[in-house]
């Protein structure tokens, strides 16, 4: 077992504070479409987890508890996610449940809202009563390994191995592997493809491209361009393909690229050319407004498809525009890590199975298939492009994407937090964009 003494230092230290500032990410498609609800794709929920002095002793109280683990059903596999969506919730339990049957088992599946599933697992932890499956948002599995209640994947012959190197750093702490996911999701441009046949455009390869395209199809009531500069998760998300493609960086924040690639951003609102509205919109109001024809392009994700669909909207996607042609994106991956907390022997062994299991091609190529991610794996996600045509340009990006806590661990929601602010105060004009990443920087310096 893990030190009890580390373990609450190490909540205390992540998350005492601070995480009043901490969003719920990505992902979701919020009764869009049955996606899973890990990237920040439409939700703007807070996280509001606080530790205080009343609820350390609570933990110090209930720390000595086995929570039962031991008692449980050999044969029942306890599992954990947020997937509340009922389409997703019903086929991610198809997935579980076929795994679960190869091996005797049987699934018993919990789920709840988004921003309670980090306060239930950090609450479970220090009771030593966490699931035997757990699924989190990746950004999370930071602070889960922290504590010290995760157990390693290479135990029970679980590796990366053919899964996309960006998939494997968000799966991992301190050189370990502890998470792995069946697929994830990222970023693209869609645009308009009647707006643009008309205006005689090609889709935009780079900033120069989006701009000059963005001006010309800005009429009346519609806006070149539709994001999210929200001040959550879902602002900063959507900012760091361009932050990250300049060559800026979350732990350089003042650098001059960094700073250049704002400018660019703000710049967009500034000149008329995507409305000051951005500010107020999550994902799935910038969905709206694209498929109202309100807007000629959008940033956005998978989770888009069958709403655009839906609407019979006339669309195009392509990948993220860089600063050149020469420059590939780095979008950062949205979706959630499979996890094998530390309960009995056999229990672990049992969860490895069935999350093995979900990593299987055929598996995975039907759970990502249903929710428009991109396969984990290299062969299946590649092999996917070629079926769904619509989805190659995230297939793409996937092959250079970014896991978003590379660069900070466990860091990362502060600073993501203090990134979204600066993004917003740009954007709304009460500062520049260099004094807004001095900021944001000052609080990256304090995070823990």
């Amino acid at each position: 077992m893990w030190s009890l003494v580390g373990f609450v230092e190490a909540i205390r230290d992540r998350l005492t504070g601070r995480v009043d500032r901490r969003s719920t990410d990505d992902r979701a498609p919020a009764g869009r479409r049955p996606a899973l609800e890990g990237h920040p794709s439409g939700r703007s929920s807070r996280l509001p987890v606080r530790i205080g002095t009343g609820l350390l002793v609570v933990l110090l109280v209930t720390a000595g508890c086995t929570g039962g683990v031991g008692s449980r059903d050999p044969h029942v596999v306890v599992e954990l996610d947020h997937y509340t969506d009922a389409a997703a919730s019903r086929q991610f339990r198809a997935v579980l449940d076929r795994c679960a049957q190869r091996f005797g088992l049987r699934i018993q599946r919990q789920d709840v809202p988004t921003d309670q599933l980090m306060p239930k697992v950090l609450r479970d932890a220090t009771a030593h009563s966490l699931p035997d499956l757990l699924f989190v948002d990746n950004p999370d599995l930071q602070t889960v390994a922290e504590t010290g209640a995760l157990t390693e994947l290479s135990q029970y012959g679980l590796s990366g191995e053919g899964h996309f190197p960006a998939i494997v750093e968000a799966g991992s702490h301190q050189g370990k592997l502890y998470g792995l996911a069946p697929g994830v999701n990222g970023l693209a441009l869609f645009y308009n493809r009647t707006m643009f046949e008309r205006a005689g455009l090609e889709p935009p390869e780079t900033w120069r491209e989006l701009r000059e395209a963005a001006r010309t199809l800005t009429r009346g009531s519609t806006h070149g361009l539709a994001f999210s500069a929200i001040a959550s998760e879902e602002g900063t998300w959507q900012f760091e393909p361009f932050l990250w493609s300049n060559g800026g960086e979350l732990d350089e924040l003042t650098s001059p690229d960094s700073v250049r690639a704002l400018e660019f951003w703000s710049g967009l609102v500034e000149d008329g050319l995507a409305s000051r509205s951005v500010v107020n919109w999550n994902q799935n109001d910038v969905i709206d407004r694209f498929a109202s024809g309100h807007a000629a392009m959008m940033i956005n994700g998978s989770w888009s498809l069958s709403t655009l669909d839906e609407s019979g909207t006339d669309y195009g996607v392509v990948p993220i525009p860089t600063p050149s042609p020469e420059i590939a994106p780095q979008v950062p991956l949205g979706g959630e890590v499979g996890v094998v907390p530390e309960t009995t022997p056999r229990r672990q062994e049992n969860a490895a199975r069935v999350l093995g299991c979900m990593l299987e091609r055929d598996n995975m190529l039907d759970w990502t298939t249903d929710h428009a991610y991109v396969p984990s794996r290299v062969d299946v996600a590649e092999q996917y492009a070629r079926d769904v045509p619509a989805m190659k340009p995230f297939v793409t990006e996937v092959a250079t994407g970014r896991a978003r806590t590379a660069e900070l661990g466990p860091r990362y929601r502060e600073v993501s937090q203090a990134l979204a602010d600066a993004v917003q105060a740009t954007i709304a004009g009460t500062t520049s964009p260099e004094r807004a990443l001095q900021r944001a920087a000052r609080v990256a310096e304090n995070a823990d």
